[in-house]
């Protein structure tokens, strides 16, 4: 044959073999560098992309900053720098490893049960806060809860204007580009899917640029977005129902999915957050203003008012300007019930005089008269609100609010005409200015804004939802919102609706309510709690919410997540016998009643109360019923209730000292001096307290003398507590929301794992694992856990959460109750303890 003689040389065979496997190693060898070549390069590439774009992300960061500072109430008087008070986030818990060092923590926050769904106890109280720069600083997407009015797009509008300016205090993120705007302008209300899944974000602001920069915007999104600079920055989320809520949502997670390494801040409530928490956003609370905000929004306001606003035409030709100082001292009484947008609201009709009363719904109706136009009638707003909330659309088209209020129109004249006057009308008609209507009146007016494809929406979801409650205040409960599943909309209807019209219709919702069970959460006993503050004191149906309220209070099997909502409800309801109530309280046999009752009392700073208050520091020593009376002594701030915390301070035990002096940092008038005074006691337990106190003042004149005493004092006893304080600043703040990995990338979890002779498959949720590190004995370990199983929550997660939170210790009753909370808004079901077998 051809090949009968074919040899093979064996040095040549071993030679080629080793040439070709060491060709193939360093192939795979090479692989990886590789790989990281081409993705350098491919950054190099949108690196120099970006650069040559750098004209139009100028003008882009132009836009978006002029955009913001028009975000607020107060824009058409002063913008968004001159009036913000820095919006800040409630610090959560902190997330610890299993194994890691102990956190040290003021009492104070430990006292004060931290709320998700409510910053009241956390503002008032001065509990541990992050700035949104701090919240974003270890990657995690945000959700930024609040109530409506609380400010929310504001907090939006302050980071993009930050981000605009490149501005230092964003860190890592001061060269991401900021894409802002609301959930109507990505225009996903129809159901077909967008072909690009950034045409939707690209769309919104090209037909927002000027023609030259609207052709290169779309290569500038995308090269943003893939190079992972973009931060989007999307408001609106809170105001929509779940099905719309739902389908933003999906968008969300086909943008993230598409570009991971961008980062997200969104608008969100608790009433519906959907997936977000699967994907990686943390849902934390705006804290609400405390004393010391409201005095300098108030001075700010006065300020710019006097030496702007009051030089037009328009208010010298209106009522005498009274001076700023006696409004403000006005303002400051009674207003500390109040959202920011209440207090705005108040604030402008007081300085501009048309104010209408000293209630929040004064100043919101106020607003609504300035803003509607003179010639449309309040009934023609209401009626308008009212199908919002009845049709669940708080995103509209034109044609639709045409119809809605036809019956307000103004009636079209009918004439007989000649033919001449025809024909003079025809010529004429080019020349006459259309008649507007009153939808188009409305959005001129400012009270609607306006939305890609014709959709349009009230400015304000508060707004909206006061005249529908007006509305709906005068016609029986409709079943139509009454049935709607929980949003935004739904709920500040029936809020107002409590607040006005006859309270027999409101009598008949609050009693479908307390028949309908809610257990664990009590969100609709929560809810009327909601409306006390503003219904009538002689509202027929108060008697039976307060009384309700009352009863959980009392429950020591409840949560104090639960109860520190009813404390906040009652304490708010403005009705005399809530502060009776409290001070009964305080002689309870529960020192978990008695913490929820001195931080009631103090809320509604009861001056009765200091002698109860008083005699609970020596009768007591558990840390926090000691800590609660001491910061409820602080708050009321009378001479009594102040000298009874320098009595604590100077010759308690060691926690009641410490209390005493945590307390006075929030009492900057007298609470300052006196800790300054005591680091000069010669007593040693003075001097370390104080130093504690000190530290929760977070001024710079406390931290020089925190440093001073690490130096200097006698007593090492007192400068090793000084050299802690000053150490914890320095460590990494583990309030800071991190994002989980997944289980089989948690060292932790795959250490326990493999105790117990398991192990954790990539990508599964390891569901038995966390399930049997929810059951050690190692609290830190239980924790860990439940950050994972509160994201997959399965029937046999739930009962096992169930009884943890009815079996367990305080503190997991109170770490279980919050992922109910979430696991609630994620949009699951939670059944009854009765079908786990719990009472």
């Amino acid at each position: 044959m051809r090949f009968s003689k074919l040899t093979i040389d064996a040095i040549s065979f071993w030679v080629g073999a080793a040439a070709a496997s060491a060709f193939w190693f360093l192939l795979r060898w090479a692989r990886p560098l590789f790989k990281q070549v081409r993705e350098n390069w491919q950054k190099g590439r949108e690196e120099a992309a970006l650069r040559d774009s750098s004209n139009i992300e100028d003008t882009h960061r132009q836009n978006i900053l002029k955009k913001a500072q028009g975000m607020h109430l107060a824009a058409p008087l002063f913008s968004l720098e001159e009036i913000l008070i820095e919006p800040k986030l409630v610090a959560p818990p902190p997330q610890l490893e299993p194994g890691s060092e102990f956190v040290a923590q003021d009492q104070t926050s430990l006292t004060v049960p931290y709320l998700l769904q409510d910053s009241t106890f956390s503002s008032f109280y001065g509990t541990e806060t992050l700035t949104i720069p701090e919240a974003l600083s270890e990657g995690a997407h945000l959700a930024i809860l609040g109530d409506p009015g609380m400010g929310k797009s504001v907090a939006l509008a302050y980071i993009a204007s930050l981000m605009a300016k490149k501005n230092q205090e964003m860190g890592a993120l001061q060269e991401a580009i900021p894409f802002l705007l609301h959930v109507a302008d990505l225009s996903l209300s129809n159901n077909a899917a967008p072909k690009d899944i950034l045409d939707p974000i690209s769309e919104f602001f090209t037909e927002e640029a000027s023609l030259f920069h609207g052709a290169r915007l779309p290569k500038f999104i995308r090269l943003s977005f893939s190079s992972g600079r973009a931060l989007l920055l999307l408001d609106g989320l809170d105001e929509i129902p779940q099905e719309e809520t739902e389908k933003v949502i999906g968008y969300l997670t086909a943008l993230l999915k598409e570009y991971p390494t961008i980062r997200i801040i969104t608008t969100a409530s608790l009433e519906f957050l959907g997936s977000l928490s699967a994907l990686g956003f943390a849902s934390l609370s705006l804290k609400g203003w405390n004393d010391f905000e409201r005095q300098i929004f108030l001075k700010k306001w006065g300020t710019l008012w006097q030496n702007y606003v009051a030089l037009e035409a328009w208010v010298q030709a209106g009522p005498e300007q009274v001076e700023a100082d006696l409004l403000n001292a006005w303002l400051s009484i009674e207003t500390e019930k109040f959202t920011p947008l209440e207090l705005t609201l108040k604030t402008w009709g007081s300085y501009a005089g048309d104010i209408r009363g000293k209630t929040a719904i004064a100043a919101i109706e106020t607003h609504l008269r300035r803003l509607a136009p003179a010639d449309i009638p309040v009934a023609a707003l209401e009626a308008l609100a009212m199908q919002v909330s009845l049709t669940s659309q708080p995103l509209f088209n034109q044609k639709n609010a045409n119809a809605w209020v036809k019956s307000f129109e103004a009636p079209e004249e009918i004439l007989e005409k000649g033919e001449e006057e025809i024909a003079e009308e025809k010529e004429s008609k080019e020349k006459v200015a259309p008649k507007r209507g009153l939808v188009e009146k409305l959005a001129q007016s400012g009270l609607l804004t306006q939305h890609r494809d014709n959709q349009m929406r009230f400015m304000h979801p508060v707004f909206s939802g006061f005249l529908s409650g007006r509305a709906l205040s005068n016609y029986s409960v409709d079943e139509r919102l009454t049935n709607q599943s929980p949003w935004s909309g739904k709920t500040l209807s029936m809020h107002y609706m409590a607040s006005s019209g006859p309270s027999s219709n409101t009598s008949r919702l609050v009693d479908t309510f307390l028949g309908t069970p809610d257990p664990i959460l009590e969100r609709n006993l929560l809810l009327m709690g909601g409306w006390l503050r503003d219904a009538s004191r002689k509202a027929s149906w108060r008697g039976k919410v307060l009384t309700a309220l009352a009863k959980i209070l009392q429950d020591d099997t409840q949560p104090l997540g639960l109860r520190g909502q009813i404390i906040t409800a009652l304490a708010q309801s403005n009705d005399p016998s809530v502060a009776a109530l409290f001070r009964q309280l305080l002689q309870s046999g529960s020192v978990y009643i008695i913490q929820l009752a001195a931080l009631g009392s103090g809320l509604m700073r009861d001056k009765k109360a200091v002698k109860p208050l008083s005699e609970t520091l020596v009768k007591f020593r558990n840390t926090f019923t000691l800590s609660a009376a001491t910061l409820a002594l602080a708050a009321i701030g009378t001479d009594e209730a102040l000298n009874a915390l320098a009595t604590a301070l100077m010759q308690g035990e060691e926690n009641l000292r410490r209390a005493a002096a945590e307390a006075f940092a929030n009492h900057p008038s007298e609470g300052w001096e006196t800790l300054k005074e005591a680091l000069g006691i010669e007593d040693i337990l003075v001097r370390r307290s104080a130093l504690f106190g000190l530290a929760r003042t977070q001024q710079a004149w406390a931290d020089e003398l925190i440093l001073h005493t690490q130096l200097e004092d006698k007593e090492w006893a007192v400068r090793d507590i000084a050299a802690g304080i000053l150490e914890k600043r320095k460590a990494p703040n583990l309030r800071i929301p991190r994002k989980l990995p997944s289980p089989s990338e948690n060292p932790w979890l795959i250490a326990f794992a493999g105790q117990e002779g398991m192990g954790i498959s990539p990508g599964a949720p390891a569901t038995e694992v966390l399930m049997l590190a929810l059951k050690s004995e190692d609290v830190d370990q239980k924790l860990a856990a439940l950050a994972y199983l509160r994201r997959t929550p399965s029937e046999g997660v739930i009962n096992a959460l169930y009884h943890k939170m009815y079996g367990d210790n305080i503190e997991m009753r109170e770490a279980v109750f919050l992922a109910l909370v979430e696991i609630a808004a994620s949009g699951v079901k939670l059944p009854s303890p009765q079908s786990f077998g719990l009472s």
